[in-house]
């Protein structure tokens, strides 16, 4: 994997995608999604603040703005952090098991990659969630000419949780600690529906 993916150029990155490099990946691609969910967001708040007629909601959208710029750095930092966390899993299978002993140490070493590997992208479904409520704001209250960059990025919020979500099951799949994986598939069955429903709910208020 290259130091930092997030260095790379637009191109680069669709073509490493593309490459037989298994990163980056979905959970990658899911942490891009997010950021650029967020980014939209803070589009149509900057196209907001400064306008006329918009003047009552002005303070509101310097807020979003910070916020969006939050959630947009964070996702960004973590299409990184989910290609790390699939190395880690990957060098946890390389590990010598020759021994009982060395066995015994892979075993541990993967499944506690597996675990960070399930917990990145959940994070990542979490920070999108909190997406919906900025692309909310800018769309019932954001410069009107934007509104449809409003909506996509609640589109593409919805597709960030969703992705990495996905990302998280087929990790919980390989996990043997029961109580772990029960945890966490409650989280991620909330998660997918409750995204589901804010997306439907946020999109009904996009006015063309």
């Amino acid at each position: 994997m290259i130091d930092m993916l997030i260095e790379k150029t637009v191109r680069g990155f669709v073509e490493e995608t593309f490459s037989a490099s298994p990163v980056p990946g979905g959970g990658s691609v899911a942490a891009l999604a997010g950021s650029l969910a967020a980014a939209l967001s803070g589009m149509v708040a900057n196209l907001t603040i400064g306008k006329k007629g918009y003047e009552e909601v002005q303070e509101e959208m310097k807020k979003i703005l910070e916020r969006a710029k939050e959630l947009k750095d964070k996702l960004l930092e973590d299409i990184d952090k989910d290609s790390k966390a699939f190395d880690k899993v990957m060098d946890a299978f390389k590990m010598p098991k020759e021994t009982d002993e060395e066995k015994e140490r892979r075993k541990e070493a993967i499944q506690s990659a597996l675990k960070e590997a399930a917990l990145v992208p959940l994070e990542v479904a979490k920070d999108a969630e909190k997406i919906f409520e900025i692309s909310e704001k800018v769309i019932v209250k954001g410069n009107k000419n934007a509104v449809t960059d409003g909506a996509v990025s609640c589109m593409m919020a919805r597709t960030a949780i969703l992705s990495a979500l996905l990302n998280v099951k087929i990790n919980l799949a390989s996990i043997k600690d029961e109580e772990f994986v029960n945890k966490v598939s409650k989280e991620v069955a909330e998660l997918e529906e409750r995204a589901h429903k804010l997306e439907k709910e946020i999109l009904t208020k996009v006015e063309l």
